[in-house]
């Protein structure tokens, strides 16, 4: 299995030696460059291929929020910055995790962990055991019972439709979150939520899809699921999804 090649991206340099020593800790990544200005970047980015960019929000000239957003080939992305306000921005361009400074050893490892699993899955996916884009099955004998199978790494896996609690676009990739697990899969967002009971999972986002059963309250333009998790409702999407909220009597319309 290859190493992960990472570039770092800050404009301070104590924040960089923070994060290049606990890289130098975990044997399966490789830093390949570090850097103190979204330009610089861009250079490294030109000449080097970069799985996993770990990228500070604030900094002078351009953001790291627009740096990524200019990218036509996007590595994956984990933010790091001292501003807890900058949080929902990493939502719009789909980073692996949000880490806020300073940063414990054991929350970089659950981050690095996330993005070791999602990477290795989608180059997995590139093999011509390609079959995660196998047709959806689902089975509604017993409304307790119904599933789908989906492919996850080389074994089709059995999935209850009411353990998942939202679904996570990440370009040609998709993130499930169930009661007891993440996985990813070989799938869009659009294409899954065709094969699956539009009564009962909608999209609030470009970037994410809900359960209606795991709604616990809407907050201004977030929902609340019942797992405590907020996520986003993009513009386009409030009046559907407040609508259909309140016409299935979810929560009263007031």
């Amino acid at each position: 299995m290859s190493k992960i090649k990472c570039l770092i991206i800050d404009d301070e340099p104590l924040a960089i030696k923070v994060i290049e020593n606990y890289l130098l800790r975990l044997n399966e990544f490789e830093i390949v460059a570090k850097c103190e200005s979204a330009i610089e970047a861009f250079n490294i980015l030109q000449n080097n291929k970069i799985d996993l960019l770990f990228l500070d929000i604030n900094m002078p000239m351009l953001t790291g929020i627009d740096f990524v957003k200019s990218l036509e080939q996007k590595p994956e992305v984990i933010l790091t910055t001292a501003h807890r306000e900058y949080a929902l921005e990493g939502f719009e361009i789909s980073a692996l995790d949000y880490l806020l400074k300073p940063i414990s050893f054991q929350r970089f490892l659950k981050a690095a962990n996330k993005a070791s699993q999602f990477i290795h899955t989608k180059e997995a996916a590139k093999t011509p055991a390609k079959a995660m884009t196998a047709p959806v099955s689902t089975s509604s004998n017993n409304d307790e019972e119904r599933f789908i199978f989906l492919k996850v790494e080389k074994k089709m896996l059995k999935v209850f439709l009411d353990d998942i609690i939202y679904m996570e676009s990440l370009k040609d990739y998709l993130r499930i979150y169930t009661k007891e697990k993440e996985m990813v899969v070989h799938y869009t967002l659009t294409k899954i939520l065709e094969n699956l009971p539009e009564d009962e999972f909608i999209r609030i986002h470009r970037s994410y899809a809900i359960s209606l059963k795991k709604v616990n309250a809407i907050e201004g333009n977030q929902v609340e699921l019942k797992n405590g998790k907020m996520l986003p409702i993009g513009r386009l999407y409030q009046q559907t999804v407040k609508d259909t909220i309140y016409s299935k009597g979810i929560m009263p319309n007031s």
